[in-house]
């Protein structure tokens, strides 16, 4: 901008003032953030702050909506319950998971909790990484993940989230990253029968066919099941049965199979369609007292009845 440009818009904001009055002072302007407004109108949000700042238990509501866990997938075994029946059990490890960032409707725009997982070297983070964690004050995790939460579960940072958070019995859901399978045909992506494995079909037995018309539109429709890469994507498995817990080792059982490969994380939340009873979860979470000894706690085993399942009349 030239000087002669400067000087006019200059003369233009003089003629301005002079005919509008003279320009608003500076108390003026900071008149509404006085402490008598602020003593008159508390802040938004303050009433959130008081709810995250306390860890103790509350009442869960058929609405609440609890924080998931990160785990870490042991691998898998069999069990045998108490009537002889044969179980497949995936053993999940929950390696020190707290609350790391706290997220509020005022803040963030949403309703959340971020929970860490492990622990990682500083030379191995990125210093925004390392500069989160210590702007929030909690110990380098090797793992994060955000769970939305209802306002009447939210937890302070630092809170601890152990295997009593989950209860055996009760049904949850496992989010997890699939193995990958690398670049896979027809046959074994998508299940496809394949060509003629007698006469008349040359070297192209495991081909899937035709992909397209001979007339019109004559092209290949978008979405089309071909050969393509396999695997490496984020799955949910659903309601999935809580068989065991130890609070000793952080361990849990599970029944089924849970998706990604040994030594992978997983998440772990209430089960959506099979919701557990209320009354049964501890709720935010489970604190742990003072004056208790985690080494020294038994496995709790899922209740499964008195009525052997092989004997009952159908």
């Amino acid at each position: 901008m030239s000087a002669a440009s400067r000087g006019l818009i200059s003369r233009l904001r003089l003629f301005s003032f002079s005919n509008a009055g003279p320009p608003p002072t500076k108390t003026t302007i900071f008149r509404f953030f006085s402490a008598q407004t602020q003593t008159q109108t508390p802040p938004s949000g303050l009433v959130d702050q008081q709810v995250i700042s306390e860890a103790k238990s509350r009442i869960m509501t058929p609405n609440s909506k609890r924080p998931g866990a990160i785990a870490v997938k042991c691998g898998m075994t069999a069990l045998w319950d108490k009537w002889g029946a044969r179980l497949p059990i995936t053993i999940l490890h929950m390696d020190d998971n707290i609350v790391s960032q706290v997220k509020t409707p005022d803040k963030e725009g949403i309703s959340a909790l971020q929970i860490g997982c492990g622990h990682k070297k500083e030379k191995h983070l990125t210093k925004p990484e390392v500069g989160h964690f210590r702007a929030q004050g909690v110990p380098l995790k090797r793992k994060l993940r955000e769970f939305p939460v209802t306002e009447d579960a939210m937890l302070p940072v630092g809170t601890c989230i152990g295997v009593r958070h989950f209860v055996p019995g009760q049904f949850v859901d496992i989010t997890g990253i699939t193995r990958g399978k690398g670049f896979q045909g027809g046959m074994k992506r998508w299940g496809f029968k394949g060509m003629p494995a007698s006469h008349g079909a040359s070297l192209s037995h495991r081909s899937i066919g035709s992909t397209g018309q001979r007339d019109a539109p004559g092209k290949v429709f978008k979405g089309k099941k071909m050969p393509g890469r396999m695997g490496g994507m984020q799955r949910t498995v659903k309601n999935i049965w809580v068989y065991k817990i130890d609070p000793a080792r952080n361990l849990i059982w599970v029944k089924g199979q849970v998706p990604g490969a040994t030594g992978n994380f997983v998440f772990i939340k209430d089960s959506v369609f099979k919701k557990p009873d209320i009354s049964m979860l501890p709720f935010p979470t489970y604190f742990t007292p003072e004056d208790e000894d985690s080494s020294e706690l038994e496995a709790l085993v899922a209740d499964l009845g008195d009525t052997d399942p092989f004997m009952a009349a159908d």
